[in-house]
């Protein structure tokens, strides 16, 4: 959730800093500060609120080579000033930013803390007193930082200053994202390259329980016991570019216009020397080892995973089980003799996806990881990953990845079935390049989709979006990206589920949004329509050419039945895009969101 920077060199660190915060701020946006370290002690300036606002707080006349930042998003404790990192201990020696959550910091406090008084609700005030206290106890302080790190149940990532130790940032993590940056006379920290692209493209990625002293000229990367790690740099295969608005006023709709261009990467990347769809040989062979697939995911990569389902048991003919991530790890099902486990993350870094991988590798299954980002914490610990060649996405609500995850589910069930030998009468290749140019369509007709926007939820209070088949699973990613954008109460339903209960909530004007893409199934899903619009509701019928009739108010041009969630999800984003502008809600910063969801 929360993102950290720190810098150590010749430079002013604030503006590195703050400029990497403003990287990060997708990571959270409750709260922001930074603490600088210069001849005079430790400054610390935070504020409620985005990084604009901490820019205005910080003083321009302390200037300071060293220093670290965060900014959070709100686990314990509410938003506010007291609450914001950096925290600090008592005597004001120690300085700490954390991602992550501890499990037993109010057994720690009882135990080590009693009598000394907490400036905060936070968890992590806990840690920087720990380390004060053991510095106390005659600790330097990076025993008394191991020792605390000993201690600590939970997830973390951790920059800490010591006001009298010059030039050293102290660093850790475990199960939450963490970097350390190298250069020429200075390093950085960051929970995202991204945050420090401004600087360097050499990182040096960090595994749990790993403690690093970071000085201005090295960095020393260790275990908890001492053990010392040697571990070379890699080069973050990112462009400035990709991570900046340009001209558009949201980084959402910049990534919604990217998705052609992201199907049309996908099927370089997955073309073998023949010219033909490909995957690498020994996730294919994974694959056709398994008895059942179990792809395990949350949010809208989970609604990517259902559809998913539909591949690879209508292509491949393997069985799927779909499950929440939160849920599966403490509550696995009876699984079959041969699992592989497919996870779905954007991110990577998603904990509660982490914490069922770690449990799925002690048991000794086979594990692939589909996410957007190289090097992430479940694409390092899986034993295969194929990647969305997405680019970076940076908007919370995610747009072109999803389209990415189901592309990807779609050329590896096709990779799958043909090596099976079973008989695909058509070319996923041609029908992606297809589905590409039917995205272009629906972005090109923004127009249009504003005006259903305005005209069906400029003052709705829920709407319900409906659909059959594989409908079904696009439909409630479209309730998830309206709830989360425009705060409208919105529910993804299978269209003849609503007769069981659900369609007690239709009242005269409620929106219907019925999606109709599947011949087999249309006229089952328009007689649903009729059903709750004879109850008052106000229906919205988006068709795919071929199924359409009139009255229909989007038609969406025609593609393989397999890929019609490809196509018929723009609109459904798009339309929960200018519903948001129209609520005049913040659409790349959704309240009480984050972008990458590490903590459990």
């Amino acid at each position: 959730m929360c993102g950290i920077v720190g810098y150590i060199g010749e430079s002013d660190a604030k503006e590195i800093l703050l400029k990497g915060l403003e990287k990060l701020e997708y990571r959270g946006y409750d709260s922001a500060g930074i603490a600088v370290r210069n001849e005079e002690g430790v400054t610390i300036f935070k504020e409620k609120g985005r990084i604009a606002d901490l820019r205005e707080a910080v003083d321009e006349e302390v200037a300071a080579k060293v220093g670290i930042g965060h900014t959070r998003w709100a686990t314990h404790g509410v938003p506010n000033r007291l609450n914001a990192h950096p925290h600090q201990s008592t005597s004001g020696r120690f300085t700490i930013v954390h991602n992550g959550v501890i499990e037993n910091y109010h057994l720690l406090q009882k135990t080590y803390l009693k009598g000394i008084p907490m400036k905060s609700d936070t968890d992590t005030e806990v840690i920087v007193q720990l380390v004060e206290l053991f510095v106390k106890d005659g600790l330097q302080t990076a025993e008394a930082f191991r020792k605390t790190l000993s201690l600590l149940h939970g997830s973390y990532a951790l920059a800490l200053l010591d006001a009298g130790v010059a030039d050293t940032i102290f660093v850790a993590k475990n199960k939450s994202p963490l970097l350390v940056g190298v250069g020429e006379g200075f390093n950085v920290v960051a929970s995202d390259a991204m945050a420090m692209l401004q600087v360097t493209d050499q990182f040096v990625e960090l595994h749990d329980k790993e403690v690093v002293i970071v000085h201005k000229g090295s960095v020393e990367i260790t275990k908890l016991d001492g053990t010392v790690v040697e571990r070379a740099p890699y080069t973050a295969e990112l462009d400035m570019s990709d991570i900046e608005k340009g001209t558009y006023p949201h980084y959402m709709l910049k990534e919604m216009d990217e998705q052609p261009t992201v199907i049309r990467k996908i099927i370089q990347a997955y073309e073998g020397e023949n010219g033909d769809l490909t995957i690498d040989a020994d996730i294919l062979q994974a694959l056709q080892a398994a008895d059942r697939l179990y792809i395990i995911a949350a949010g809208t990569s989970y609604h990517a995973g259902l559809i998913g389902k539909q591949y690879f048991e209508k292509m491949a003919g393997i069985p799927v089980e779909v499950h929440i991530s939160s849920e599966f790890g403490y509550n696995m099902p009876l699984l079959s003799e041969k699992p592989l486990f497919i996870f779905i993350t954007q991110s990577g870094e998603t904990a509660d996806s982490r914490q069922v991988l770690v449990k799925i590798k002690e048991l000794g299954y086979p594990t692939l990881t589909i996410t957007n980002v190289p090097g992430s914490t479940l694409s390092r610990e899986a034993d295969h990953t194929l990647l969305l060649h997405a680019g970076p996405e940076i908007a919370v609500a995610s747009t072109k990845a999803y389209v990415a995850q189901v592309a990807v589910l779609a050329v590896t069930a096709y990779v799958t079935a043909k090596a099976s030998g079973k008989g695909l009468e058509f070319d996923l290749k041609q029908e992606l390049a297809i589905a590409a140019n039917g995205i272009q369509t629906i972005i090109d007709s923004k127009d249009v989709l504003e005006d259903i926007a305005e005209d069906y939820l400029k003052i709705a209070r829920n709407a319900f979006f409906i659909g059959r088949n594989i409908d079904f699973c696009v439909s409630l990613e479209g309730a998830l990206k309206l709830k989360e954008i425009s705060y409208i109460q919105a529910e993804g339903f299978a269209g003849g589920e609503l007769k069981h209960g659900t369609i007690a909530l239709i009242e005269e004007g409620t929106p219907v949004f019925a999606l109709v893409t599947q011949e087999a199934v249309a006229l089952n899903i328009r007689g649903n329509v009729k059903e709750v619009a004879a109850r008052g509701a106000y229906p919205c019928i988006i068709a795919m050419a071929g199924v359409d009739e009139d009255g229909d108010r989007l038609i969406i041009p025609h593609v393989n039945e397999y890929l019609t969630p490809l196509v018929s999800v723009v609109p459904l984003q798009l339309i929960s895009y200018y519903a948001a502008l129209h609520r005049r809600c913040d659409v790349d910063k959704p309240r009480n969101l984050a972008k990458s969801v590490t903590v459990e």
